[in-house]
C-alpha cells in the first residue's frame, strides 16, 4: 500500500494514451494504479509494459474502468465525447478525479459532467498547456479592452488526422473572447464561412480550421482594427506537455472538493 497517488490511464493504447503513461511514469509523486482499453482490443489481458515494448510492469491492461477507478485517486481520459461521460459517471462513483482533455465536447455532453462534477472532482479543459491557458487569460483581458470596432478571429492548424474542428481549444479561446466581451459565443459563433456569405456581421467571433501534416497544434487570435491589427498566437511542438499538465491536474485535485474546474483553475490564473 502506498500513498502515492494512484493514476488511471484510460485508452491505454492511443498516441495521447500512452504518452499519459509516461507523463505519469516521469512525474516524483505519481503512479499508474491501472489502465483500460475499449472491450475487445488487442491489449486486453496484457501486461502494459510488455504491450508498450517495453519490460514487464505487473498492471494487466483491462476492459472495465470502475474497476480500474476503484483502486485509483485520479483517472486521465483524453478518449471520446460518449466514452469520457461514461467514464465521468464511473468517477463520480469512485469519487476520483476525473482529468478530461477530450474534446469534441457538445452541450448534451457538458451537462453530465456537470451533473458528474457534483460529486467529484472534474477537470475538463480543451487544452492542458501552461502557454495556452495564459493565451485563454490574454484573450479575454484584450477582448474587453477593445470596443466592437474591432472583429475578433481565431485561426487553428492541427495534424491531418483530427477529426473535429474547430478544435477544443479554438473553441475556448472563442468562450474566452465572448466571456471578455460580455456576449454569448452561442450567438456570436461565425465557423462556416463557404461560398457567397455576404459581409462580416459586426460583433461575430470568426474561425477558420486548417489540417495538414504533422501539426501538434497552433492558434491565433487576431483583432483586427482600422488601420492596425492584434495578435496573439501559441504554437506547441509536443504534445507532451498536454500530458504533463494532464497530471499536473490531477495531482492538484487531491486537495479539492466537489466541483467542476478548468485549468485556469489548476494553475491559478483565474481573476
Amino acid at each position: 500500500m502506498t500513498d502515492t497517488p494512484g493514476i488511471a490511464v484510460v485508452g491505454a493504447s492511443g498516441r495521447m494514451g500512452q504518452m499519459l503513461i509516461r507523463a505519469v511514469n516521469a512525474t516524483e509523486g505519481a503512479r499508474i494504479s491501472g489502465v483500460t482499453e475499449r472491450p475487445g482490443h488487442d491489449w486486453i489481458g496484457r501486461d502494459l509494459g510488455e504491450v508498450m515494448g517495453g519490460v514487464p510492469s505487473g498492471i494487466t491492461v483491462l476492459d472495465d474502468p470502475l474497476e480500474v477507478f476503484a483502486h485509483s485517486q485520479a483517472a486521465l481520459d483524453f478518449t471520446t465525447p460518449d466514452a469520457t461521460v461514461h467514464h465521468a459517471e464511473l468517477a463520480a462513483q469512485a469519487r476520483l478525479t476525473h482529468v478530461i482533455g477530450t474534446t469534441g465536447l457538445e452541450p448534451a455532453h457538458m451537462e453530465r459532467l456537470e451533473a458528474a462534477a457534483r460529486h467529484a472532482v472534474v477537470v475538463q479543459a480543451g487544452n492542458m498547456s501552461l502557454g495556452v491557458n495564459l493565451l485563454t487569460v490574454l484573450t479575454r483581458k484584450v477582448a474587453a479592452a477593445l470596443d466592437m470596432d474591432f472583429d475578433i478571429e481565431i485561426v487553428e492548424m492541427h495534424h491531418r488526422h483530427k477529426v473535429d474542428a474547430p478544435s477544443g481549444t479554438a473553441l475556448m479561446l472563442g468562450e474566452a473572447a465572448a466571456a471578455g466581451r460580455g456576449v454569448s459565443l452561442d450567438t456570436t459563433r461565425d465557423s462556416g464561412r463557404d461560398g457567397i456569405t455576404g459581409a462580416r456581421k459586426p460583433g461575430d467571433i470568426g474561425f477558420a480550421a486548417l489540417r495538414g501534416g504533422d501539426v501538434v497544434g497552433e492558434h491565433e487570435v487576431i483583432f483586427a482594427g482600422e488601420g492596425e491589427r492584434i495578435s496573439l498566437k501559441h504554437v506547441a511542438s509536443d504534445r507532451m506537455l498536454f500530458a504533463r499538465g494532464a497530471v499536473k491536474a490531477a495531482l492538484w485535485g487531491q486537495s479539492k472538493g466537489p466541483g467542476l474546474y478548468s485549468m485556469i483553475d489548476v494553475l491559478g490564473l483565474g481573476d
